[in-house]
Protein backbone atom coordinates (compact mmCIF):
# COMPACT_ATOMS: atom_id res chain seq x y z
CA UNK A 1 0.00 0.00 0.00
CA UNK A 2 1.07 3.18 -1.35
CA UNK A 3 1.12 4.69 1.93
CA UNK A 4 2.59 2.13 4.53
CA UNK A 5 -0.55 2.01 6.23
CA UNK A 6 -2.10 -1.56 6.89
CA UNK A 7 -5.39 -2.02 7.77
CA UNK A 8 -9.21 -2.86 6.16
CA UNK A 9 -11.41 0.29 6.59
CA UNK A 10 -10.04 1.41 9.88
CA UNK A 11 -9.99 -1.84 11.27
CA UNK A 12 -7.04 -3.40 12.76
CA UNK A 13 -4.97 -5.68 10.23
CA UNK A 14 -5.06 -9.12 11.12
CA UNK A 15 -2.06 -11.13 13.00
CA UNK A 16 -2.24 -13.08 9.78
CA UNK A 17 -1.94 -9.88 7.69
CA UNK A 18 0.91 -8.40 9.54
CA UNK A 19 2.76 -11.59 9.29
CA UNK A 20 2.54 -11.18 4.87
CA UNK A 21 3.75 -7.53 5.56
CA UNK A 22 6.42 -8.51 7.35
CA UNK A 23 8.02 -10.77 5.41
CA UNK A 24 7.07 -9.04 1.98
CA UNK A 25 9.00 -5.75 3.59
CA UNK A 26 11.98 -8.30 4.71
CA UNK A 27 12.48 -9.27 0.92
CA UNK A 28 12.60 -5.43 -0.12
CA UNK A 29 15.11 -4.64 2.43
CA UNK A 30 17.22 -7.19 2.68
CA UNK A 31 18.24 -6.44 -1.24
CA UNK A 32 22.24 -5.60 -0.67
CA UNK A 33 21.68 -2.41 -2.74
CA UNK A 34 18.02 -1.90 -1.56
CA UNK A 35 16.63 0.65 1.42
CA UNK A 36 17.50 0.43 4.23
CA UNK A 37 14.36 2.27 6.49
CA UNK A 38 11.04 0.98 6.25
CA UNK A 39 7.78 2.87 7.81
CA UNK A 40 4.93 0.55 8.51
CA UNK A 41 1.61 1.56 9.88
CA UNK A 42 -0.92 -0.99 11.64
CA UNK A 43 -4.23 0.53 12.48
CA UNK A 44 -6.58 -0.24 15.02
CA UNK A 45 -4.78 0.12 18.57
CA UNK A 46 -7.43 2.60 19.78
CA UNK A 47 -9.10 0.47 22.39
CA UNK A 48 -11.36 2.64 24.13
CA UNK A 49 -14.17 -0.53 24.83
CA UNK A 50 -13.46 -4.18 25.40
CA UNK A 51 -10.03 -4.75 25.32
CA UNK A 52 -10.29 -8.16 26.92
CA UNK A 53 -7.80 -10.57 28.57
CA UNK A 54 -4.99 -12.91 27.44
CA UNK A 55 -7.76 -13.72 24.26
CA UNK A 56 -9.35 -10.60 23.78
CA UNK A 57 -8.70 -7.70 21.16
CA UNK A 58 -5.83 -6.28 22.72
CA UNK A 59 -3.97 -10.05 22.68
CA UNK A 60 -5.34 -10.59 19.18
CA UNK A 61 -3.28 -7.15 18.46
CA UNK A 62 0.04 -8.28 20.16
CA UNK A 63 -0.17 -11.53 18.84
CA UNK A 64 0.09 -9.64 15.47
CA UNK A 65 2.70 -7.79 16.14
CA UNK A 66 4.46 -11.16 17.71
CA UNK A 67 4.35 -12.69 14.57
CA UNK A 68 5.37 -9.61 12.55
CA UNK A 69 8.47 -9.44 14.17
CA UNK A 70 9.03 -13.50 14.04
CA UNK A 71 8.58 -13.22 9.78
CA UNK A 72 10.43 -10.12 9.95
CA UNK A 73 13.23 -11.65 11.47
CA UNK A 74 13.20 -14.85 9.33
CA UNK A 75 12.99 -12.24 6.18
CA UNK A 76 16.18 -10.27 7.42
CA UNK A 77 18.32 -13.61 8.90
CA UNK A 78 21.04 -11.99 6.36
CA UNK A 79 21.10 -8.55 7.96
CA UNK A 80 19.51 -9.55 11.18
CA UNK A 81 22.46 -8.16 13.17
CA UNK A 82 22.56 -5.40 11.72
CA UNK A 83 18.37 -4.66 12.04
CA UNK A 84 16.70 -2.40 14.79
CA UNK A 85 13.05 -2.26 14.65
CA UNK A 86 11.31 0.39 16.30
CA UNK A 87 8.19 0.43 17.40
CA UNK A 88 6.13 3.42 18.59
CA UNK A 89 2.65 4.28 18.63
CA UNK A 90 0.76 7.67 18.82
CA UNK A 91 -2.15 6.50 20.65
CA UNK A 92 -1.34 6.17 24.41
CA UNK A 93 -3.25 4.61 26.95
CA UNK A 94 -4.45 5.43 30.22
CA UNK A 95 -2.73 3.56 33.37
CA UNK A 96 -6.36 2.38 34.68
CA UNK A 97 -9.12 0.93 32.74
CA UNK A 98 -12.35 2.55 32.09
CA UNK A 99 -16.22 1.86 32.33
CA UNK A 100 -16.18 -0.07 29.29
CA UNK A 101 -13.04 -2.32 30.00
CA UNK A 102 -10.89 -0.55 27.46
CA UNK A 103 -7.85 2.81 28.29
CA UNK A 104 -8.76 5.96 26.71
CA UNK A 105 -6.39 8.50 25.24
CA UNK A 106 -3.03 8.84 27.48
CA UNK A 107 -0.18 10.93 27.58
CA UNK A 108 2.49 8.39 27.58
CA UNK A 109 3.74 5.55 25.35
CA UNK A 110 6.50 3.12 25.43
CA UNK A 111 8.88 3.05 22.33
CA UNK A 112 10.45 -0.43 22.19
CA UNK A 113 13.29 -1.76 19.89
CA UNK A 114 13.60 -5.30 18.77
CA UNK A 115 16.79 -7.01 16.48
CA UNK A 116 19.89 -8.48 16.02
CA UNK A 117 21.32 -4.72 16.39
CA UNK A 118 19.99 -3.66 19.55
CA UNK A 119 21.35 -3.93 22.51
CA UNK A 120 18.70 -5.38 24.43
CA UNK A 121 17.38 -7.42 27.63
CA UNK A 122 16.59 -3.99 29.54
CA UNK A 123 14.16 -1.47 30.14
CA UNK A 124 15.75 2.14 29.83
CA UNK A 125 13.07 4.34 32.01
CA UNK A 126 12.65 6.28 34.62
CA UNK A 127 9.92 4.59 36.07
CA UNK A 128 7.25 6.68 37.84
CA UNK A 129 5.40 4.54 39.66
CA UNK A 130 1.69 3.37 39.54
CA UNK A 131 0.31 4.86 43.05
CA UNK A 132 -2.53 7.67 42.86
CA UNK A 133 0.27 10.44 43.78
CA UNK A 134 2.64 9.02 40.93
CA UNK A 135 -0.27 9.59 38.22
CA UNK A 136 -0.01 12.18 35.58
CA UNK A 137 -3.19 14.05 35.68
CA UNK A 138 -4.44 11.80 38.31
CA UNK A 139 -4.98 8.77 35.24
CA UNK A 140 -1.78 8.36 33.65
CA UNK A 141 1.73 7.03 33.78
CA UNK A 142 4.00 10.08 34.32
CA UNK A 143 5.94 10.58 30.77
CA UNK A 144 9.51 10.46 31.20
CA UNK A 145 11.69 9.77 28.20
CA UNK A 146 11.09 12.08 25.05
CA UNK A 147 10.79 9.34 21.71
CA UNK A 148 12.80 11.79 19.75
CA UNK A 149 15.74 10.44 21.76
CA UNK A 150 15.56 6.87 21.69
CA UNK A 151 14.86 7.50 17.43
CA UNK A 152 17.93 9.74 17.26
CA UNK A 153 19.85 7.39 19.42
CA UNK A 154 18.84 4.59 16.85
CA UNK A 155 20.04 7.16 13.98
CA UNK A 156 23.47 8.11 15.34
CA UNK A 157 24.27 4.68 16.83
CA UNK A 158 22.95 2.34 14.08
CA UNK A 159 23.87 4.63 10.98
CA UNK A 160 26.89 6.62 11.78
CA UNK A 161 24.95 9.85 11.71
CA UNK A 162 26.55 12.67 14.19
CA UNK A 163 24.48 14.34 16.51
CA UNK A 164 24.59 17.60 14.84
CA UNK A 165 23.47 15.80 11.31
CA UNK A 166 20.67 14.08 13.27
CA UNK A 167 19.31 17.84 14.95
CA UNK A 168 19.76 19.20 11.94
CA UNK A 169 18.67 17.24 8.83
CA UNK A 170 16.66 14.55 10.25
CA UNK A 171 14.78 15.91 13.54
CA UNK A 172 14.77 19.45 12.71
CA UNK A 173 14.26 22.04 16.16
CA UNK A 174 14.86 19.28 18.21
CA UNK A 175 18.20 20.72 19.58
CA UNK A 176 17.67 20.38 23.09
CA UNK A 177 16.93 16.46 22.96
CA UNK A 178 19.34 13.97 23.05
CA UNK A 179 20.07 10.85 21.83
CA UNK A 180 20.38 7.85 23.96
CA UNK A 181 23.17 6.23 23.93
CA UNK A 182 24.50 2.76 23.72
CA UNK A 183 20.63 1.56 22.46
CA UNK A 184 22.62 -0.45 19.50
CA UNK A 185 24.94 -3.21 20.70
Amino acid sequence: MPDGKVSAGGEPASPNCMQVIAAATARLISVPEGHRIAALAFEGWDTHANEGGATGRLANLLSGLDRFFAAFARGMITFWANTAILVVTEFRHTARVNGTFGTDHGVSTAPHLVGGAVRGGRVIADWPGLKEAQFYEQRDLRPTTDVRAVCKGVVVNLFGASGAVAVQCIFPGTHSVAPIKGLIG
